[in-house]
């Protein structure tokens, strides 16, 4: 039969494909690897209602996608949005903050998102084109500041943090929608195969890991351990904080404790309803998000709570350098999961962790990433191996937050000037409530070289005596102290032909005594001449640049704790206090100026903690007053030549 086709209908066939190929593709089908977008759905304005329109809130709610378009497997996605309205977030799912800080949180500085409970995003080759393993969708609710409707709150940037991957600049489309490509870096070398299931393991100043050891349906048996990797870092008395995501509840622990035992949390809860015959009293902690302290060594061979090895340490994390047995820490617990994880292969490491020490570096801990499982001697000796049954690790690098004060100063003082040039004025913080009986802005005055010997409170009749003496001017009202528990001086001894001397003191006005203390300093010009230290363990760290490393030697490793004078009523306290001479000479180091100040150091650290430096160093006034006579010369020769041309 034949059919005869209308000229119309002829024609509309012929265009069809041509308009259809003329058509834009979707900006997500021109990307080959991780699309990101960002969509701005709604925002409305909420209480209070201000005047200023620079400080009235505004709700929103976005929507972020992260596709993979590519043919590798993106494992442990971590996505950079650069929020810049001083955005609080709200809600963020399923989706946690990397940094682990919990919501709500401040996000107007940009922040970075990591998946969970599923961080990873298949391929669509692997899957079928299955957009529920190949895409994520997270969904964010917050607040932010001064973006009237209908103007549109986008983000600076968006973009993935993943190493190996490069994204293109932001392109907007519209007024409330934004993407990018991401692709691979060809010169990216990546220290795993695209078969291998797991991420490679990573260093960081701080390495934690999450071992599974046992699993069974309702609950499992794992192993925490801290290693401290920075040279120079440290941590006492530590403090471990996570956020359980799925309900979990610590049974039982070993090797640590948990700072409350509560278990009100379950009996009321949904864990009270699932586990109707356990008897919770017997439960360690129902916290969502426990505080862990190490066990003091007493109880490290208790058969109860202790003999897992490297646990009972009372929280102490030594640099490897000091003693390598003593940098690591590691514990138990017997975790109790909830629906719908009731199965032995359903297994999710807590979140947001952290950790923190007594005067000691702050730490920031990424999320926990899924690693190769950890191998681990056979306990009975043989020449085997057994696997834990999953891994995490969780990375955790010294940082300084944004307005965090130091918890050591330094001062300085020299044999060729009379005054000490004390910490700054709140170097390590101003008091909660100073009015009008002391300046947080004034600097330190000078005092005599005795008047480090007493607390600051007791210190004003002498700077004033010694301001007085030496015709310095005194502000009228005098500078706050520096609040630090730790001070350090550091004092130019001596200088002659061939080499010079340092003497470095340390106070600790704190009331806590510091075993195994150490310190560390950083020249710049003079680290090459380091000779000998007398009354402390001195070394150089080849991985640290420039930095001599000095610890007490046997029996002289406490730095102990402030105590009171002979008469209390009379005589002020008086400071735990460590002392050496360091020697150097000046061969290694051709030029130096010991006088003009390369004697002095660029950075001080106490147990871990960088300390305050005084901005100016002690001057020498014959120095300059050779200058100044040379200088004088120089003028008077170049008037005579001038004469003499004339």
């Amino acid at each position: 039969m034949a059919f005869n086709l209308h000229p119309f209908l002829l024609i509309f066939s012929v265009f069809i494909p041509i308009c259809l190929a003329q058509a834009p593709a979707p900006a997500q089908d021109l990307c080959n690897g991780i699309f990101l977008s960002y969509l701005h759905k709604e925002g409305a304005r909420i209480r209070p209602f201000l005047s200023d329109p620079k400080r009235q809130p505004y709700s929103f709610k976005s929507t972020a996608t992260i596709l993979n378009a590519g043919d590798i497997p993106l494992k442990s996605w971590n996505l950079f949005i650069g929020f810049q309205n001083k955005e609080i977030l709200v809600s963020s799912s399923p989706a946690i903050l990397t940094d682990g800080t919990t919501l709500p949180a401040q996000v107007g500085n940009g922040t970075f998102f990591s998946g969970f409970p599923n961080p990873d995003l298949k391929t669509a080759i692997e899957t079928a084109g299955d957009i529920n393993q190949i895409q994520v969708e997270i969904e964010l609710v917050g607040t932010q500041f001064g973006v009237r409707p209908p103007n549109v709150p986008l983000p600076s940037n968006i973009s993935l943090a993943n190493d190996g991957y490069q994204c293109s600049t932001p392109t907007k489309q519209g007024t409330n929608f934004m993407y990018a490509c991401c692709t691979r870096n060809p010169n990216f070398k990546a220290n795993v195969t695209e078969e291998d299931p797991f991420l490679p393991r990573r260093d960081g100043d701080l390495i934690m890991y999450y071992d599974v050891l046992q699993s069974f349906d309702s609950n499992y048996l794992a192993s925490v351990t801290i290693s401290n990797n920075n040279p120079l870092g440290r941590l006492d008395n530590w403090k471990l904080n996570w956020a359980w995501m799925r309900g979990e509840f610590i049974q039982d622990m070993k090797g640590a404790y948990t700072s409350k035992t509560d278990f009100s949390e379950c009996i009321f809860g949904e864990q009270g309803s699932f586990y109707k015959d356990l008897d919770f009293t017997k439960v360690m902690n129902c916290q969502k998000s426990p505080t862990i302290l190490d066990l003091p060594l007493t109880k490290a061979n208790d058969t109860e709570v202790g003999l897992i090895p490297f646990c009972c340490r009372n929280g102490t994390l030594l640099p490897p350098s000091m003693d390598p047995s003593k940098s690591v820490s590691a514990f138990q617990l017997q975790v109790n999961k909830m629906p719908p994880d009731v199965n032995r292969t359903q297994l999710f490491a807590p979140q947001n962790w952290k950790i923190s020490g007594i005067l000691n570096p702050d730490y920031q801990c990424g999320p926990p990433v899924r690693v190769s499982p950890t191998q681990f001697p056979d306990p009975s000796g043989l020449q085997s191996t057994t696997s834990a049954i999953a891994t995490w690790q969780v990375i955790c690098n010294i940082t300084q937050p944004k307005g965090s004060k130091p918890r050591c100063c330094v001062s300085f003082s020299a044999f060729y000037n009379d005054s000490v040039i004390p910490c700054q004025t709140c170097a390590c913080g101003c008091p909660s409530s100073v009015a009008s009986t002391c300046s947080t802005r004034q600097p330190a005055l000078l005092l005599p070289p005795d008047a480090l010997l007493v607390p600051f409170a007791n210190r004003t009749q002498k700077a004033l005596a010694w301001a007085d003496l030496k015709h310095f001017q005194v502000p009228k009202t005098l500078p706050c102290g520096d609040m630090c528990g730790v001070s350090i001086n550091w004092h130019v001894a001596t200088d002659y032909r061939r080499g010079w001397t340092a003497r470095i003191t340390l106070f600790n006005w704190d009331d806590n005594s510091f075993e195994d203390w150490f310190t560390a300093v950083q020249l710049d010009k003079a680290f090459p001449g380091y000779e000998a230290m007398y009354s402390f363990n001195g070394s150089t760290l080849p991985d640290v640049n420039n930095t001599i490393f000095m610890q007490g030697l046997p029996g002289l490793n406490f730095l102990i704790a402030e105590s009171d004078g002979a008469d209390p009523s009379r005589d002020p306290p008086i400071p735990g206090k460590q002392q050496t001479v360091v020697s150097f000479k000046k061969k290694p180091t051709p030029g130096i100026n010991v006088v003009s100040g390369d004697g002095f150091p660029s950075k001080v650290f106490f147990n871990g903690e960088e300390c305050s430096l005084p901005s100016t160093l002690p001057t020498s006034e014959s120095h300059r007053l050779k200058i100044q006579s040379r200088f004088s010369l120089l003028l008077i020769l170049a008037g005579a030549l001038f004469v003499l041309l004339e």
